[in-house]
């Protein structure tokens, strides 16, 4: 009788268990049990771990492009570091100004801050910007609002880094809730990227919400990659990655060369076109899983090798030793990376009023309030998570059916007030500059484009280096032919002048080099 009973419990045991993964799977929910002591420290370690990462990444950024830094060469780090570098070299800090920029407004409007008052913030603050966050910033405050501040028909470079690397705040404000920190960069993170670039931000903040609930870190770099969608390149570019992984266990190097061999083309990005720079979301961020999965939770063998991956070799170590520090907690973060970080807690990220003493309560307010409002319960020091499995989010693709396929020489005619240039294809970017890194002035260049004699626009070009347009004109999805182009300045000025020396042009399939070259030579 008590083995039938006994066997009675048992299955009545296991049906329970099953009913509860089956609603999980149903509802993506299970609770998640911490300390308020412990949510703390996994947040003061998440935002030291980054300061830390730019930090030790910053004399190498874009320093080593298209190729990584050998093993011969010492990577710099000592005692005081830290503070030297932020009251001396504040701007190397943007991906964190630009992180604060967007807690100040949850701070300031609550957590249901309506969209604009994240685009205006950024759009007019003091910074200096630079590809997609410079161009989303030129849309705003030339009447192109969020989120079309970030699509790729009006940002060339929707697919570059940028919200990547300013995506942490979303995580760590949604400890075990990733669907939710998704929520949070769907909204601010189109304000500057779409396709792949905003999936950087998506994948990023997912890695941190993750690492309150786990220290796994094949299970957080795994599990995060489910908030993409499958079908973009995204996904197969860190698909591949952790598939290189398994295959090279040990070789950072040869999986390296790998993602080099068939991720390193960019096709949107101006600057990376036909170039060795390559800014473009899903290669630096395989090169944040590569330091995740091949440091296996050390933070010195982690921060190595995302520096040494190369190309934004100070975001890329910033973003993993942010995760990681998220995984260890500040307390367990090495003494030896936090050597002088006591000094600088307490200094103001240039641009703010923010330092990181003051970041490390005011983020852990936002998690509070955030993990309240989706489900969770605060008990005195015991904090309740409604663990999110997480979901893919929508799927967009930039630059779609568009192939860079040649560049080509544009020169000013004699008056140096027009440009002219004819091609044949579906799309161009003008490339060039009217800003000037010193001026005081608030001059503006007014300016005309024409596409096949009929104005498409009317640009504005700022001299301000704050506020410039980074290309002069881009077009893509023409009917392809052959298609003249006029640039004209309507009002010339003789302090100042806008610089231009070629256009990219794009047609509806990719060429192959190699042949074209043959073809030329005959």
């Amino acid at each position: 009788m008590k083995k039938a009973i006994l066997l009675i419990c048992i299955c009545l045991n296991l049906f329970a268990t099953a009913q509860k993964k089956a609603n999980l799977s149903l509802t993506g929910k299970a609770t998640k049990t911490l300390s308020k002591n412990v949510l703390k420290d996994k947040i003061k370690g998440g935002w030291a771990g980054q300061t830390i990462g730019v930090t030790f990444g910053g004399p190498y950024e874009f320093r080593f492009q298209g190729t990584f830094i050998g093993d011969y060469q010492p990577l710099l780090w000592y005692n005081g570091y830290l503070k030297t570098t932020m009251v001396d070299n504040p701007g190397l800090y943007d991906d964190l100004y630009m992180d604060l920029t967007f807690v100040d407004v949850f701070e300031k409007y609550g957590l249901d801050a309506p969209l604009d008052s994240f685009a205006n913030a950024y759009a007019n603050a003091g910074y200096m910007l630079w590809h997609a966050n410079e161009a989303g910033r030129y849309n705003i405050l030339n009447g192109i609002k969020a989120p079309m501040s970030g699509h790729w028909l009006n940002n060339p470079h929707a697919d570059c880094i940028d919200y990547q690397i300013e995506s942490d705040f979303a995580g760590l404000m949604s400890p075990g809730m990733p669907n939710t920190a998704s929520a949070i960069s769907d909204k601010i993170g189109h304000i500057m990227n779409y396709g792949d670039g905003w999936y950087g931000g998506v994948y990023i903040g997912a890695m941190y919400s993750l690492a309150f609930v786990s220290d796994d870190i094949n299970y957080i770099v795994t599990e995060a990659l489910k908030t993409v969608p499958k079908q973009s390149e995204f996904y197969q570019c860190i698909n591949d990655v952790i598939n290189w992984k398994n295959k090279y266990p040990a070789d950072w190097k040869q999986t390296w060369f790998e993602v080099q061999r068939k991720w390193a083309n960019d096709i949107g990005c101006p600057e990376g076109v036909f170039a060795p720079f390559n800014i473009d979301s899903k290669v630096n961020a395989a090169y944040v899983v590569m330091g995740l999965l091949y440091g296996n939770k050390d933070f010195t063998k982690s921060l190595e090798v995302a520096t040494r991956c190369g190309q934004d070799a100070d975001c890329n170590p910033s973003s993993v030793g942010g995760i990681l520090g998220a995984v260890l907690g500040y307390d367990k973060i090495p003494a030896y990376w936090k050597m002088g970080l006591q000094e600088a807690e307490d200094i103001d990220f240039k641009y703010t009023t923010m330092s990181l003493n003051h970041t490390y309560d005011v983020s852990l307010k936002h998690a509070l309030q955030n993990i309240e409002r989706n489900g969770g319960k605060i008990n005195g020091d015991n904090i309740s998570i409604q663990f999110q499995t997480p979901v893919a989010v929508k799927f967009e693709k930039s630059f779609s059916g568009q192939y860079p396929v040649k560049k080509i020489p544009v020169k000013w005619n004699d008056s140096k007030d027009e440009i002219s240039f004819d091609f044949n294809g579906t799309g161009f970017v003008l490339r060039g500059d009217a800003s000037q890194w010193d001026s005081k002035s608030d001059y503006v260049f007014n300016t005309q484009v024409l596409l096949d004699g009929k104005i498409i626009e009317s640009p504005k070009l700022p001299v301000s280096a704050t506020t410039r347009r980074h290309e002069l004109s881009w077009k893509y999805e023409l009917p392809k032919g052959n298609h003249t182009v006029t640039f004209k300045i309507l009002n010339p000025s003789k302090e100042h002048n806008i610089r231009t020396d070629e256009a990219i042009i794009y047609s509806d399939h990719a060429v192959d080099g190699m042949q074209l070259n043959v073809e030329a030579a005959k």
